[in-house]
């Protein structure tokens, strides 16, 4: 059954150009049963959210800017979340922002049990990132829509749209998959990807141009992976582990 969540758009915070795209991701994660945005509409860099609005069913939630150079839409937005939080009708939030004010925010509903999701650009501060379940770029949204299904599929790592992973990322991924292997070494891949959203909830395949985490650990010649029947037959479960260094030939 899919959780219901809430959905908080920081207008001031985040592009409209790829709202469809984000509201496609979100309902991968639950049922976005309330859909709200938050802005001063009277300004005119905010009218292009119109027809976005309109065509995803998101609520625009108007909010004057008071006194210069505060930002009254992230405490209108704090304040509805708490509000939503105490009526106990969602499981859920979805943050979408690239602002580090909502830190304390995402802690707050973490601390009440609540799942929170983090939508924003790759500027997003990292306190933000962190205090999130998981955090989704929205540049990975953008770049998903901008290749056709063939490409999207095979393509690799591209300097231009993705950032390279480093050994330092290869060896957290070596770490976590050493956190949750057999004695033999060997980590279902499910297990891999749980505990590395929970370590860092910015990872994400699609950062490094791959769809899932499987086809990404099979880019790294320092993995290998098993592919096993589960109980019943009926599917393949993925395990994967370091591969071991073999003994160089001694010269005769």
């Amino acid at each position: 059954m899919d959780i219901k969540l809430a959905v908080l758009i920081d207008g001031d915070n985040i592009p409209s150009a790829h709202v469809k795209e984000m509201m496609e991701e979100i309902a991968k994660y639950g049922n976005p049963t309330i859909k709200r945005i938050y802005g001063d509409w009277t300004k005119p860099h905010l009218s292009k959210w119109k027809n976005v609005l309109l065509e995803n069913a998101i609520t625009p939630i108007q909010q004057y800017g008071y006194t210069t150079g505060k930002n009254a839409t992230d405490s209108a937005m704090i304040i509805d979340a708490m509000d939503i939080l105490y009526s106990e009708k969602v499981d859920g939030f979805c943050l979408v922002s690239s602002d580090s004010d909502f830190t304390r925010l995402a802690t707050r509903l973490r601390e009440a049990g609540m799942k929170v999701y983090g939508i924003g650009e790759k500027k997003t501060p990292n306190p933000f990132i962190v205090a999130c379940d998981k955090f989704i770029y929205i540049e990975i949204l953008k770049n998903a829509t901008e290749e056709s299904p063939l490409e999207s599929e095979t393509k690799t790592t591209t300097k231009n749209n993705y950032d390279s992973i480093t050994a330092k990322e290869i060896k957290f991924i070596a770490t976590t998959i050493d956190d949750v292997a057999d004695d033999d070494g060997w980590a279902f891949l499910g297990d891999v990807g749980s505990l590395l959203q929970k370590k860092q909830p910015n990872f994400d395949s699609r950062n490094y141009g791959f769809q899932k985490l499987t086809p990404l650990i099979n880019s790294i010649s320092a993995f290998e992976i098993e592919r096993r029947d589960d109980s019943r037959g009926r599917s393949k479960l993925i395990y994967v582990k370091l591969k071991e260094d073999k003994p160089k030939r001694k010269k005769r």
